[in-house]
């Protein structure tokens, strides 16, 4: 295993593949280096002298400047090294791509669910959905009610557990209690038997739709209709206050900007019209269960892996993500591509510093001149409230390597491969052209994710150095670790380990078809991700205020 990586020729700095003690002679381009101090993993270090002001290059971009004097052998930390990054402006040359050869699956389908619009889904959900946050309360009864009934829930271990410690209280055995431990569970992929051809019921309470902006509520609606639009979906449950901002006339009008042709079963219960909560719950539980008999009648078909939309996502991020899990998903990306499928790049505070990359991308003017003005108005709301995308990298990040957001985000964009890019959305605009797309959401994970499926994404990948559990309700996330000691730490939440590539044993597009295999498998129900075994159920509108 190399000890260190200079990842563009033009770069001027190595990152380390292992811990360096300090003293470590490190040859590199005919010259030694002798290490200043100790350079943990993940980090980088100078292979010249740097004066203040100088610029730090990584992946051949400028992703900082020398806040001091820097010397050659010294590792850069965010004392020494401030944000910095290249300006961007209108698209420049062609757009030049020399596809990924996919002769292998040319003939390869997964199994889906074909719906009546084209789209094909992974799984078949029932949504159950509140306009609004007073409605959550309500959601959850139905919750308990379907899940117990249907026998979706999840394995009730941790009740078991205090019901176990209750039993050693009321003996005043407080000594076998401090020495309790829970047995594991082993979570099944097949959870329930009524229903044989259903995935579950899944339910989207948030704390929005009302109070707030018609904006945001305006967003939360074409959110929704995005998630009830989604192939995973086979119809939904809609439960209304009456009075919020977020109208069901909103949400209908949503779903017809969709597909004007809509025709999923959408049934919406009003409190304010009901004759009680009592009467409103029975009825929308009694309509639910008829539209699960008819949803149960689908079943999966082979399907061309051109229907597959893979969302490209990344959180809890290390010094590795850019060198290991986010060029393999590159490729994986590139793959889908070039199979006719559609792949979502989104995070755009995580594009900081690679935009002339994307926007020479960008197959046309018009594409590129909208990701112009995107970024440039969100990057305008984060300033104006005394943050910016310089303010992106977490505590995490930093402690791992990803010191500046243009360090991050340089690996971030690694998960578009290199494919062109065939469209830019506003958040929660749905994809309509298959190909590469750049989706505006925020950096966070939940929401991010959230909006990836929302805009149409079956799957998605999802890449982590630190360990996040993140999931969706309705689209599988695979997880993939971008390192070994990760993947072998939390093995419940890692799905594929890519740190192989860094230890040499693979390459980046030997593991990127590894990743397409296993999301033939993942989209077909072969496989359930760890995600989804556990529940991992998130969902969280963005707000378009700043949210990084």
């Amino acid at each position: 295993m190399n000890k260190y990586l200079q990842i563009h020729p033009g770069d001027n700095v190595l990152v380390a593949l292992q811990d360096l003690q300090q003293g470590t002679e490190v040859g590199f381009n005919g010259s030694t280096i002798t290490l200043l101090k100790d350079v943990p993993a993940k980090h980088k270090f100078m292979i010249a002298d740097a004066k203040e002001g100088d610029p730090i290059t990584m992946y051949g971009v400028l992703v900082g400047k020398a806040n001091a004097a820097i010397a050659k052998g010294e590792l850069i930390t965010i004392t020494n090294v401030k944000h910095d990054a290249s300006a961007f402006h209108e698209k420049e040359g062609t757009v030049a791509w020399e596809q990924p050869d996919v002769s292998k699956w040319a003939n390869r389908t997964f199994m889906g669910y074909p719906r009546k619009d084209g789209q094909v889904g992974t799984r078949n959900y029932w949504l159950v959905i509140p306009m609004v946050f007073c409605e959550n309360r309500n959601v959850s009864v139905i919750r308990t009610a379907f899940e117990k009934g249907l026998g979706f829930a999840p394995a009730e271990v941790y009740n078991e557990q205090v019901q176990d410690l209750v039993a050693l209280y009321k003996k005043g055995d407080l000594g076998a209690i401090k020495t309790y431990t829970a047995e594991a569970v082993s979570l099944s992929n097949k959870r329930h038997t009524v229903f044989n051809n259903i995935d579950g019921i899944k339910f989207l309470m948030h704390e929005g739709g009302c109070g707030g902006t018609r904006q945001d509520s305006d967003a939360l609606c074409a959110l929704l209709a995005g998630y009830i639009h989604h192939p995973n979906v086979a119809g939904a449950t809609v439960l209304s206050l009456g009075c919020q901002h977020a109208q069901v006339s909103i949400l209908q009008d949503a779903l017809k900007k969709l597909n004007p042709d809509f025709n999923k079963p959408v049934l919406v219960y009003e409190q304010q019209k009901s004759a009680s909560e009592f009467s409103m719950l029975s009825t929308a539980i009694r309509d639910t269960f008829l539209a699960l008999i008819e949803a149960d009648k689908e079943s999966r078909q082979p399907s061309p892996l051109s229907k597959l939309v893979i969302g490209l996502e990344c959180g809890g991020s290390d010094g590795f993500s850019g060198i290991s899990a986010n060029p393999a998903v590159g490729h994986t990306s590139d793959l889908v591509v070039a199979l006719g499928g559609t792949s979502i790049l989104s995070e755009f505070p995580e594009l900081c510093g690679v935009e002339q990359e994307l926007i020479n991308r960008c197959v046309e003017k018009d594409v590129s001149d909208k990701f112009i003005r995107i970024m440039r108005a969100y990057e305008s709301r984060a300033e104006s409230v005394g943050s910016g995308f310089y303010m992106n990298p977490s505590p995490g990040n930093i402690k791992d390597g990803l010191i500046t957001d243009a360090i991050k985000s340089a690996g971030a964009a690694k998960k578009g491969g290199i494919s062109p890019v065939i469209d830019v959305l506003d958040y929660t605009e749905y994809v309509k052209r298959p190909g590469l797309n750049l989706l505006c959401t925020p950096g966070n994970d939940v929401e991010s994710t959230s909006a990836e499926v929302g805009s149409g994404a079956n799957i998605v990948l999802f890449t982590t150095g630190l360990g996040t559990p993140t999931g969706n309700p309705i689209a599988p996330v695979v997880k993939l670790a971008t390192n070994t000691k990760l993947a072998q730490r939390m093995p419940d939440i890692i799905d594929i380990n890519t740190g192989t590539i860094i230890s040499g044993e693979v390459s980046i597009e030997e593991m990127g078809e590894e990743i397409l295999e296993y999301v033939i498998r993942a989209a077909s129900g072969e496989v359930h991700t760890k995600a989804e075994m556990l529940y991992q159920d998130d969902f969280i509108p963005w707000k378009r205020g700043v949210s990084l």
